[in-house]
């Protein structure tokens, strides 16, 4: 089983863009507003060591890879 969770704040861009990538392939997603969830953001820190968003987990088979920016076809690849 593959889940997907994107941290992303309202204001920025390529997190609406990322998102809408994700709508317009059928992916499930989580979504974490870092702006808003402190804890969340604080979460996507300790994992990534970044606060730029947007930040997207894939996880599939128990390994969690991690995606910085808006890269539908790093994520693409991760899915399949």
């Amino acid at each position: 089983m593959t889940t997907i969770t994107v941290y992303s704040t309202p204001s920025c861009p390529y997190c609406v863009k990322i998102k809408d990538w994700l709508d317009s392939e059928d992916l499930e997603y989580t979504e974490h507003n870092v702006a808003e969830d402190q804890e969340k953001a604080m979460e996507m820190v300790k994992k990534t060591g970044q606060r730029g968003v947007p930040q997207t987990v894939v996880e599939k088979d128990g390994e969690e890879n991690i995606v910085v920016g808006f890269q539908p076809q790093k994520i693409q690849e991760l899915v399949e």
